[in-house]
């Protein structure tokens, strides 16, 4: 098991995708452990991008529920429908939100927070979890983020 990940901190951060990517499917691919898992991806993804919140939030009966993370304190529990979470989890749809202040019902678990990407995970067809990103800075999300995010949830999902 690799001990780091190497990744060229000053390359475009799709060039860092293209780095990362296999790295994180060579490091949870002899784990069976989830939460091992999620817990490394997001501590990869926050040590390549420095976002300023990474983390997964698993669907269980009724809401989702806060997993593995790196950054600030954050929820605990999302309603199904409520701020760019609990949307993403009931549309089943990636939300890149370019300003969190624009989000009709954006929860604000940090003041920090200026923008987001939410990426679905699904297994079988259900969404089974979200893969949430946050950053300080306003528009930090495009659609590079999107491919390679959604590439990623396809992968966590292989092993959930």
């Amino acid at each position: 098991m690799p001990e780091s990940i190497f990744i060229d901190k000053n390359a475009p951060r799709v060039a860092k995708y293209l780095q990362v990517l296999p790295q994180i499917k060579a490091l949870i691919e002899p784990e069976s452990d989830r939460t091992a898992n999620l817990a490394n991806i997001a501590a990869v993804l926050k040590e390549t991008f420095d976002f300023l919140w990474i983390g997964f939030y698993e669907w269980k009966t009724d809401e989702l529920v806060l997993g593995p993370f790196q950054g600030p304190v954050a929820c605990s529990r999302i309603k199904l429908g409520k701020g760019v979470c609990g949307t993403s989890f009931e549309t089943a749809k990636t939300i890149v939100v370019p300003n969190v202040d624009e989000f009709p019902g954006h929860i604000f678990c940090n003041s920090t927070s200026k923008s987001e990407i939410v990426v679905p995970i699904l297994k079988n067809g259900k969404v089974v979890a979200v893969l949430d990103a946050d950053s300080n800075q306003l528009d930090d999300f495009d659609k590079i983020d999107q491919k390679y995010l959604e590439q990623l949830a396809i992968l966590i999902a292989t092993k959930w």
